[in-house]
């Protein structure tokens, strides 16, 4: 897969903004506070309809506007397609594909992109809702349908959290069991949906650490389950969900929230059986982000039939060492296209400085071919 045009209308710092690219390495380059964050931004937001750096859409809309639109024209196997998002200040976006409305989820199956920023450092070191987002974001663009899924587990836990605040001072039990198996139905899935996809993960994880590395320590993944935490392993994952829930029910209605499920639960990264949060070096925390994102793009090689997704590498280089920056190109040259932010072209390895468009203020200055 490959982004062949981007177009822009008030997003961030754009007021209007439209870049082609090829296949192979694209660079973006201009100096920092330019705006080449917020084109790569655009094209994650297609995929994920989501920003890597800020959590609300309000932010993405450029200052006094209502709305902002994002267009792209990407070839998806042997076929072009038109994914077009409407972002609004206020009510729901909007999505089209090939000029037909669809639902803004619709837009994620048609564009298929891994994008790697200083932010996914927090994947290493930050708290577990980053990692939660990198496994469902995944799994969404694994499996589609599980978007859906997703979308009912969140609806059921707001409704019974609701439930919860409300009834402090009492509760009729029957109405709070319809919504614990609301929430164990949808929560089942989801949860041995993240635990076979970090079984899948795990070695290519592995293997894109010793890769960017080069070293041979131990890289492991570990699903854990909040539903797991009184030791009860046994049984189907329903029947486990179903009694946690019946044990923390009276901590839940002391606090008035939900206390397990998927939304309670973490991604443990070990490097040599030690938990890389807290001990994993600086150089060892930005290599196994590293190695996460690029496991992502191995296994959605694999699952999806539109081919690679796009890789974005965005201000990347800058913070790796020079072996580093080596094994990092030789590894992503391998891929369809590869679309790169840098302050510095010098520090982008010679093998990756392919179509060059600068990046000045909001506007895109010049387009230089490789």
């Amino acid at each position: 897969m490959r982004v062949l045009r981007l177009n822009l209308t008030d997003w961030r710092n754009y007021a209007s903004a439209e870049v082609t690219f090829g296949p192979g390495a694209n660079v973006l380059a201009g100096s920092n506070g330019q705006g080449k964050t917020n084109l790569v931004e655009a094209i994650g937001y297609l995929t994920t309809l989501g920003s890597h750096r800020v959590s609300g859409d309000a932010a993405l809309i450029r200052a006094g506007q209502d709305s902002a639109v994002v267009r792209a024209v990407v070839v998806t196997g042997d076929r072009e397609v038109l994914a077009e998002v409407l972002v609004n200040r206020t009510g729901p976006n909007r999505a089209q594909v090939n000029r037909s409305a669809v639902r803004p989820r619709e837009i994620t199956r048609n564009v298929s992109s891994v994008l790697f920023a200083p932010e996914d450092l927090a994947l290493v070191r930050g708290e577990p809702s980053a990692r939660r987002r990198f496994v469902d974001e995944l799994l969404v663009q694994r499996t589609p349908r599980l978007a859906g899924v997703q979308s009912d587990y969140e609806k059921a836990l707001r409704q019974r959290n609701g439930l919860l605040r409300s009834a402090r001072g009492g509760v009729d039990p029957a109405t709070l069991d319809i919504w614990d198996e609301r929430l164990v139905a949808t929560g089942t899935e989801l949860l041995d949906a993240r635990s076979e996809l970090v079984g899948a993960l795990e070695p290519l994880v592995a293997e894109q650490y010793a890769v960017v590395a080069g070293s041979d320590q131990r890289v492991a993944l570990a699903a854990v389950r909040s539903i797991d935490t009184e030791g009860d392993t046994t049984g189907p994952t329903a029947e486990r969900f179903a009694r946690a829930l019946a044990a923390a029910r009276r901590r839940e209605l002391e606090r008035g929230i939900t206390l397990v499920g998927p939304h309670r639960d973490d991604l443990l990264l070990t490097i040599n059986d030690l938990p890389a949060r807290g001990y994993a070096s600086h150089g060892e925390s930005w290599s196994l982000a590293l190695a996460l994102r690029l496991g992502a793009v191995e296994l959605l090689r694999v699952a999806r039939s539109s081919g690679d997704p796009i890789v974005i590498l965005d201000d990347v280089f800058a913070e790796l060492d020079a072996r580093r920056r080596l094994r990092l190109a030789e590894r992503v040259e391998r891929y369809e296209q590869v679309i790169i932010t840098a302050a510095v072209e010098e520090d982008i390895p010679e093998g990756l400085r392919g179509q060059v468009t600068r990046i000045r203020a909001g506007e895109v200055v010049k387009e230089v071919p490789a």
